[in-house]
């Protein structure tokens, strides 16, 4: 999302971290470039004015102008306000002593409202709550089946309209339910429209008279930019909104919307949706943001991301597996499955620090989920004999692979290749004493010439 950003941030950086010296009028410069890339990113120019103000008052400072390493400390004064613009502290949601907390989604349609709600009954049962659904937006037709098809496949429950009542009485059944089954955490879906409209505003305020809501939240596109601040700003003046969950930040949207949000309406964002699973939901935290923004990675989220998608004792298991070189294409196609549900493997490498510069650097050498996909229909293509031994697959083989996975012989032949490249680096790393020594000398010197292409990884 913040990919364009990052880069002319990162090239401004460059070229103040290439002077011994900054003087004042190479500060102005550089904070010219500043406004010009926050403008291009689809930041309010007034948020834009004041952030670059705030950065040029402590840049201009002695300790910057006479510094050692003037650059370095510019990225540490941008990194700090970019932090404050967007939160300073991480927001969570506020659950109540004496349950259940009840929490309102409101929103235009199209902003995935519904989904959302499932993917936050998801994170509160991460927390340790029990969630229950209520279904309370009976003006888009099927939006109650839809919620109950999301509770249905991830063992939420939901509370369903009868037919009869109206959206207020609904909720406040949903609250009944809540107590019946014991659920701590009541999650509203309610009606939107295609833009703001009285019948709308006045619904929601009902609702809030029937229902004591603890925590108004408002989803928003992340893709509508700037117009996502000015319905933010409408519904906060008309209902009241607590919080915020930015949607479809996984998008090419250019993310002028989750740094305009807190500076120009006051209230925080809590999630942000960067996926269509429900499990897609995570936790907004100012500080990670501003690191990935300014390209110095998010190992914390990246981990956080791996502990939840991987088994820990599979994981060990097909770690032993590979350091004796028994790892198989089963387990590939396993470890290709995990890291899939990881998201897109771009957005995994810019979560490392110097992860967006690797991915330049690779070029057309960066596989794609296409290839990604060809080369997981090329393993499925395998009988299970040929999966747990390769080295079966002569010319014969290979071609009917090929036919039965919709690829070439030539592709079929570069991941076998790249496969057996693979087990001779384990075998090397999984070396004992000197033998082991060498063998790792062996494995850096054949790591440096793999093509990265082959395995879906990018050249070390």
């Amino acid at each position: 999302m913040f990919e364009s950003l990052s880069d002319r941030l990162g090239e401004i950086f460059k070229s103040l971290s290439g002077r011994g010296r900054l003087t004042k009028e190479e500060v102005e410069l550089g904070m010219r470039e500043v406004r010009l890339a926050l403008l291009e990113a689809d930041v309010n120019f007034k948020v834009a004015r004041a952030l670059v103000d705030r950065i040029r008052e402590r840049a201009v400072g002695a300790d910057v102008l006479e510094s050692l390493t003037p650059g370095q400390q510019i990225v540490k004064i941008v990194n700090e306000e970019l932090v404050a613009l967007l939160g300073g502290e991480q927001r969570k949601l506020r659950y109540q002593s004496q349950p259940p907390t009840v929490v309102m989604l409101i929103g235009l349609q199209g902003s995935g409202k519904t989904t959302t709600c499932a993917k936050l009954a998801l994170a509160t049962r991460r927390d340790g709550h029990r969630p229950l659904l209520v279904a309370a937006d009976t003006q888009r037709p099927a939006a109650p089946q839809q919620l109950e098809k999301l509770g249905k496949d991830n063992q939420i429950p939901v509370a369903m309209p009868d037919g009869k009542s109206k959206p207020p009485d609904l909720c406040k059944r949903g609250l009944e339910e809540a107590r019946r089954l014991n659920c701590d955490v009541v999650i509203l879906d309610t009606a939107g429209r295609l833009q703001i409209d009285q019948p709308m505003l006045a619904e929601l305020k009902e609702i809030r008279k029937k229902v004591t809501v603890h925590d108004t939240v408002l989803v928003v596109d992340a893709m509508t930019g700037q117009e996502a601040v000015n319905v933010a700003r409408e519904f906060d003046q008309q209902v009241g909104v607590d919080g915020v969950i930015l949607t479809k930040l996984d998008g090419d949207a250019r993310g002028g919307a989750a740094l305009s949000m807190k500076e120009s309406m006051g209230k925080p964002i809590l999630f942000t949706g960067v996926g269509e699973k429900v499990s897609e939901l995570e936790p907004f935290q100012p500080e990670r943001m501003a690191s990935r923004i300014l390209g110095m990675g998010d190992i914390l989220t990246l981990v956080e991301r791996a502990q939840s998608q991987m088994d820990q004792h599979t994981a060990e298991a097909t770690a032993k597996k590979m350091l004796a070189g028994r790892f198989t294409m089963n387990d590939w196609l396993d470890q290709m499955h995990q890291l899939r549900n990881m998201g897109p493997l771009e957005g995994i490498l810019g979560m490392i620090p110097g992860g967006r510069q690797m991915i330049k650097n690779a070029g057309s050498m960066m596989p794609t989920e296409k290839d990604l996909s060809r080369m997981e229909a090329i393993v499925l293509s395998m009988t299970a004999h040929e999966r747990i031994h390769p080295e079966v697959l002569k010319s014969q083989r290979r071609r009917r692979v090929a036919a039965g996975s919709g690829t070439t012989l030539a592709d079929v032949n570069k991941l076998l290749r790249g496969f057996e490249q693979m087990q001779s680096v384990m075998k090397s790393v999984g070396g004992k004493g000197s033998k082991g020594v060498r063998g790792r000398a062996r494995m850096l010197r054949q790591l440096q010439g793999m093509d990265p292409s082959q395995l879906g990884l990018p050249r070390p």
